[in-house]
């Protein structure tokens, strides 16, 4: 029992390290380093992940194979995988315009596009509870985003898409993944080949000019260059981290961990970068992430209770929990 708590509390500590450490090198890169293009930072990452990957899986036997149809490939896992790719690339486009402690709390906005997003499209029925947790977490972001001293149009929109499409992704996993258990690191092993031949040529055509320039112009090229490549290793451990302390805890423990975390990320990002926050969007972070975790509670309450009728309502279906599962929404 003492052994369990202690691996679940290394596994934690662990995935805190690699998340923060990945988001403040990538802030870093964009800011101190002034090398401005997450085309290119994303690609770093993707090609990366896809090494790493590899090496876990064909080279060290650190996690078996799932084995793919290869019309699955084309047909499933290459439209995942464009998702997947527009993700992470939104993700650090609004990373390049918006502070730390904005864009975690934007993201942290997933669990409701999420929910919306099935109930608009797909029909589904969401229990009330479900909608009651997700006022806080609304209410917060709406906060934070009206008393973000940092604001910036660009960099907020490029988050809330970027929200959007982990839900769709989160979506289609059901639907187009169904019947493969996919991990964390299979997932980065069939996608980010994928996704580093999708944005190669939009990184070179769009921003080469601009990296060749910044080249020729930033002093200390070998240890900028190190630390470009060195959150891309990150970005893998991270993946791996994610998989560990999956395996390490249960889903609430997961849940409220994961919201620590962007509390800690957001903590350590203010020390290092001190861009000013607002007590009025430190209350805004603050609600958003007690948001969160109610959420997550009450999914726990729900999956565990047993289905009863269905209840009379205009959408016809009877689906009491959102399909997102954070556990599985792999990050690079």
């Amino acid at each position: 029992m003492e052994w369990t708590v202690i691996r679940s509390v290394l596994a934690i500590i662990q995935w805190w390290a690699f998340n923060v450490a990945v988001i403040i090198m990538n802030k870093w890169i964009f800011q101190k380093l002034d090398f401005k293009y997450p085309l290119s930072v994303s690609c770093v990452h993707f090609i990366s992940s896809s090494i790493g990957a590899y090496l876990a899986i064909k080279v060290f036997k650190l996690k078996p194979l799932i084995h793919v149809d290869p019309k699955d490939r084309v047909k499933k896992i290459f439209p995942m995988s464009f998702i997947f790719c527009i993700n992470i690339v939104l993700g650090n486009v609004s990373l390049r315009y918006i502070p730390v402690s904005f864009m975690q709390t934007i993201k942290s906005f997933t669990p409701a596009t999420t929910v919306v997003l099935q109930w608009l499209i797909w029909n589904k029925y969401f229990d009330r509870r479900i909608w009651a947790s997700l006022v806080p977490i609304v209410g917060g972001i709406l906060l934070t985003s009206i008393t973000e001293l940092s604001f910036n149009i660009f960099g907020f929109c490029a988050a809330m898409f970027g929200c959007l499409a982990t839900s769709t992704k989160t979506i289609l996993a059901e639907s187009l993944l169904h019947g493969y258990k996919f991990d964390s690191i299979n997932t980065v092993y069939y996608m980010a080949p994928f996704a580093t031949m999708i944005l190669a040529i939009p990184a070179l055509l769009l921003e080469g000019p601009g990296v060749v320039v910044w080249i020729y112009t930033t002093p200390s090229l070998l240890s900028s260059v190190f630390v470009i490549f060195g959150s891309g290793v990150l970005a893998f451990c991270l993946n791996f981290s994610i998989f560990y302390v999956i395996h390490s805890t249960n889903a609430v423990t997961f849940n409220v961990a994961g919201n620590l975390k962007v509390a800690v990320a957001v903590t350590c990002s203010w020390l290092i970068f001190r861009n000013p926050i607002s007590m009025m969007n430190a209350i805004g972070c603050a609600v958003t992430l007690v948001g969160c975790t109610f959420y997550g509670y009450v999914r726990h309450i729900l999956s565990n209770e047993t289905p009863g009728p269905p209840p009379l309502t205009p959408r016809g279906k009877m689906e009491v929990n959102p399909l997102i599962n954070e556990k599985l929404d792999a990050k690079l």
